[in-house]
C-alpha cells in the first residue's frame, strides 16, 4: 500500500459534496426524466431508488473502500490489492480517458447556451436548427470547448482541498437551489399539473421488464460507478470518515436532483407539446432543441432559461472535474510526475481528441466507425462497454479474489457495518448478474436490437 502523504478532502462535508458532485451530471438532466417518463412515472422512480439502494450502494461502498485502503487511484490500486488484477486497474482508467474529451465538448455546448441565455437570446436559440447550425461551424464549437475544459483544468490545478472541495462547496448548494427553485416555479405553471401526473403517476400498463434494465443502467451510469472516479475520490477520503454514511448521503443527493430535473423538465415539455411524449426523447435533442423552444414560451423565459443552463453548466463542470482529476491521479500514482505536468498533459490529450469530437460534427461528419460519428463511438466504447465490464471484474476481484473481508475490514475501521451479510451476497452473487445485464442490454440498445 502507499504510505506517501496525499492530499485528502478537509472532511466528510467536502468529499460528500465532491462525489456527489460527479454523481450529478447531465445524465441526471436529460436521460433520467425521459426514462421516467417512458417507463412508467412513479414505478420506474421506486424501482429506481431499490436498485441505488442496494446495487448502487455495494458497489460505490466497493469503490470507495478500495482507494481509501490503498490511498492511490484505480490505475494503481488493484495491483496494490492483488497483482494479479493490476491491468483492471489500466482498463478502470482507460474509462474517463476515453470520456473526458467528449465530456468537455459537450460542456462547451452547454456554456454556450449559458451565455445565449444570459446575453437575453432565448428566441434565437429556440429557432429551428439553430442546435445543428451551430454544432457543424468548424470553429465556433471549438472556442466553447476550449473555455470549458481550461475551467476544468484551471480547477484542477488548484490541488483536491483548494481545487476540487471549494468548487464542490461552491457549485453543490447552488445547483440545489436552481434546481428546487426551477422546479417550484415549473410546478406552479398553468396546466402543470398534468404534467406531474405524468412524470410520477404509477402507470403499470407500461411496467415490463425493460423498466427494471432501464432503472438499473440509468442509476449505474449516473452514480458514476465503474469510472475509477470513486475510487480515486476514496483515496483522499479520511480513515476517521464513515464510508457507509457518506455512500448514503451521496445517493440522496444524486437521487435528489434527478428527481428534481424530471420534475422540473417533464410538466415543461409537456404543456409545451400538448402531452407528445416524443418531445421528451433523451440527450441532446431535449436539452438544445426541445428546451429552448419551451422557454421561449415563458413570459420570463431569458431568466429560467439563464438559470436552467447555469444548473446544467454547474453540474457538467463538477463531472468534468471528477473524471479529469481520475485521470490526472493514475498518473501522478503511477509514475510518480509532478501533479501540475500531468493535468497539463492530460488537458492538451483533452483539447486534440475533444477537437476531433467536434469535427465529427462539422469537417468530419461523413466519417463514421461502426456507423457511428466520433462522439457516438466514443460514448459507445466507454459507457456501452468498458463500464459494464470493468464493474463486472470489480465485482469477482472483491468476491473471489481479494474477498469481501478486505472491503469490509475498511469500512468497519468507522463502527460495525450492519449490512456485512447482504453486501457480501451483494457483492459475490447478485451485482454481476445485474451488471452483465446492463452490458448486453447496452450493446443491444446501440445497434437497435431494443430500445431503451
Amino acid at each position: 500500500m502507499s504510505d506517501t502523504k496525499r492530499s485528502s478532502f478537509s472532511g466528510r462535508l467536502g468529499f460528500v459534496l465532491a462525489a456527489a458532485g460527479s454523481a450529478v451530471g447531465l445524465g441526471n438532466i436529460w436521460r433520467f426524466p425521459y426514462l421516467a417518463a417512458k417507463y412508467g412515472g412513479g414505478m420506474f422512480l421506486l424501482v429506481y431508488i431499490v436498485f441505488a439502494v442496494t446495487f448502487g450502494f455495494t458497489l460505490m461502498v466497493t469503490e470507495i473502500a478500495i482507494g481509501r485502503k490503498t490511498k492511490l487511484s484505480p490505475m494503481s490500486a488493484f495491483g496494490a490489492l492483488s497483482k494479479k488484477w493490476n491491468w483492471l486497474g489500466g482498463l478502470a482508467t482507460l474509462v474517463p480517458v476515453l470520456i473526458l474529451p467528449y465530456y468537455c465538448l459537450i460542456g462547451g455546448w452547454v456554456t454556450k447556451y449559458a451565455a445565449q441565455m444570459i446575453a437575453g437570446k432565448v428566441d434565437e436559440a429556440a429557432a429551428a436548427g439553430f442546435f445543428g447550425q451551430f454544432v457543424s461551424k468548424p470553429v465556433e464549437p471549438l472556442i466553447w470547448f476550449f473555455i470549458f475544459a481550461t475551467a476544468t483544468t484551471v480547477i484542477i490545478l488548484l490541488g483536491v482541498d483548494k481545487g476540487i472541495e471549494k468548487m464542490s462547496k461552491f457549485l453543490m448548494p447552488a445547483l440545489v437551489v436552481l434546481t428546487v427553485a426551477l422546479s417550484i416555479f415549473v410546478v406552479t405553471r398553468p396546466g402543470a399539473k398534468a404534467g406531474v401526473e405524468y412524470y410520477l403517476k404509477p402507470d403499470f400498463s407500461k411496467l415490463s421488464v425493460m423498466t427494471f434494465i432501464a432503472a438499473l443502467g440509468q442509476m449505474f451510469y449516473s452514480m458514476s460507478l465503474a469510472m475509477g472516479i470513486m475510487v480515486t475520490y476514496g483515496s483522499y477520503f479520511n480513515k476517521d470518515e464513515s464510508i457507509v454514511k457518506s455512500t448514503r448521503q451521496i445517493e440522496i443527493f444524486d437521487t435528489a436532483v434527478a428527481f428534481l430535473a424530471g420534475l422540473m423538465i417533464v410538466p415543461s415539455v409537456f404543456v409545451y407539446s400538448g402531452g407528445d411524449e416524443a418531445a421528451l426523447g433523451q440527450g441532446p435533442s431535449l436539452m438544445f432543441d426541445t428546451l429552448p423552444k419551451v422557454f421561449a414560451g415563458m413570459e420570463i423565459g431569458n431568466f429560467i432559461g439563464a438559470a436552467f443552463f447555469l444548473l446544467v453548466l454547474f453540474a457538467a463542470l463538477t463531472s468534468s472535474v471528477s473524471v479529469m482529476e481520475a485521470i490526472v491521479a493514475g498518473i501522478t500514482d503511477k509514475y510518480k510526475m509532478e501533479r501540475k505536468r500531468a493535468t497539463l498533459l492530460v488537458y492538451a490529450y483533452t483539447l486534440l481528441l475533444g477537437m476531433c469530437c467536434a469535427f465529427g460534427f462539422s469537417i468530419w461528419q461523413n466519417f463514421t466507425i461502426m456507423n457511428m460519428g466520433i462522439l457516438d463511438f466514443l460514448d459507445f466504447v466507454s459507457n456501452s462497454i468498458l463500464l459494464p465490464v470493468v464493474g463486472l471484474f470489480t465485482c469477482i476481484m472483491v468476491g473471489f479474489a481479494i474477498k469481501p473481508k478486505t472491503i469490509t475490514d475498511e469500512i468497519e475501521l468507522n463502527g460495525k457495518f450492519k449490512e456485512k451479510k447482504f453486501y457480501n451476497v451483494m457483492i459475490k452473487w447478485i451485482a454481476p448478474v445485474f451488471i452483465f445485464a446492463i452490458l448486453v442490454s447496452s450493446v443491444l440498445n446501440t445497434f437497435g436490437v431494443i430500445s431503451i
